[in-house]
């Protein structure tokens, strides 16, 4: 059985696993806190919102999270649904604009066993992919090289959503 180690990751799985996950999820109180910027949410829709990945395996590592707090994809509303994947398709869209990746990875981890860091607010994670897009560093130096900082990705995604958003009806063909 071969293994991917993924050891850059450790900081955001040791802060999600904290006691106090259950009284405090960052997935209900960034949207409360109006700080969008400092707290990476990209664009606000309806029923959920879209976010940078603080701690991503890839650039553009992006989440849309509906707002109300539950834990598996099956108990969103129709509209919620409806929304959520609304903006899954906008945000490859987006992706696709910006950063011409050669593929996604498109998830719901739902419960712990199954990889969900916060497991109890579901959230779809988007990861742009590039051929060649894993490489030695993570390996051999325990690093992750990511040749963006997150405040860029989160200009260029918002400014690629809010051009989609204006032209929405471009994504229906």
């Amino acid at each position: 059985m071969d293994f991917l180690w993924a050891p850059w990751r450790s900081k955001y799985v040791a802060d999600s696993s904290k006691s106090k996950k259950e009284e405090y999820c960052i997935f209900c109180e960034f949207p409360k806190q109006n700080d969008d910027e400092r707290n990476l949410i990209v664009y606000r829709s309806k029923y959920a919102y879209l976010i940078l990945n603080r701690f991503p395996y890839n650039p553009a590592h992006v989440m849309i999270v509906p707002y109300r707090h539950i834990s598996s994809i099956e108990l969103l509303e129709d509209n919620e649904a409806q929304d959520v994947f609304r903006l899954v398709k906008i945000t490859l869209a987006a992706i696709r604009k910006v950063y011409s990746p050669d593929g996604f990875n498109v998830g719901i981890n739902i419960g712990r066993t199954a990889g969900a860091g916060i497991e109890a607010h579901v959230h779809v994670h988007i990861v742009p992919r590039w051929n060649g897009d894993a490489n030695f560093m993570p390996v051999l130096s325990n690093t992750k090289v990511l040749p963006e900082d997150l405040e860029t990705t989160y200009v260029k995604i918002k400014n690629a959503i809010k051009d989609i958003i204006n032209n929405e009806d471009s994504l229906d063909h």
